[in-house]
């Protein structure tokens, strides 16, 4: 038989403890959901007004600039809910068109600093000057390595584009241009 003799008069305080330790787990566990509750009631709001940088400028239909661009080259005109077809370099991308042709849209300086968050797929209303194309633009964008010479191939399909000065993403997901 064991000798016990050292442990005579020591309290056996193994259970008592097991029975607080659950009750401080519960206890934690009760606190731990009243924050969670109070965490899922606040709301947020923020006090923020969304302002189109795009009002003030005529809107044209993009098929009806396909259609005759001449009339508006030099002239500042608005593309309203189109999507972004695909990018094109660091400096634009081309926007998706009723007639499948999509159209390339050049972001200027200004909004490259501003840092506009454009991305395929995104739906946008953008206003800028419609300018014709020319090897001396493309030579520019390539020497300020905005585009490589594969995005200058593509570029050179574009006959007129558009010098954006303003854009204003207004959904993301992608349109058609319908």
């Amino acid at each position: 038989m064991r000798d016990n003799a050292s442990r005579r008069g020591a309290a056996d305080l193994g259970t008592p403890l097991m029975i607080l330790a659950f009750f401080v787990m519960a206890g934690f566990m009760y606190w731990l959901n009243g924050q969670a509750a109070a965490e899922r009631a606040l709301e947020i709001v923020e006090d923020t007004t969304v302002t189109d940088a795009t009002a003030g400028v005529a809107d044209v239909q993009l098929g009806e600039l396909e259609l005759d661009p001449e009339p508006y080259v030099g002239t500042e005109v608005r593309f309203d809910g189109f999507g972004v077809a695909s990018m094109l370099g660091e400096k634009g991308f081309w926007l998706g068109t009723p007639s499948g042709n999509p159209f390339l849209i050049s972001m200027t300086d200004a909004l490259l600093a501003e840092g506009v968050p454009v991305s395929a797929g995104d739906t946008i209303t953008v206003s800028g000057t419609i300018v014709t194309m020319s090897d001396s633009i493309l030579s520019a964008w390539e020497a300020a390595e905005m585009i490589n010479e594969t995005d200058r191939i593509v570029a050179e399909f574009a006959i007129y584009f558009m010098e954006a000065s303003a854009i204003t993403v207004t959904g993301d997901g992608g349109s058609d241009g319908n």
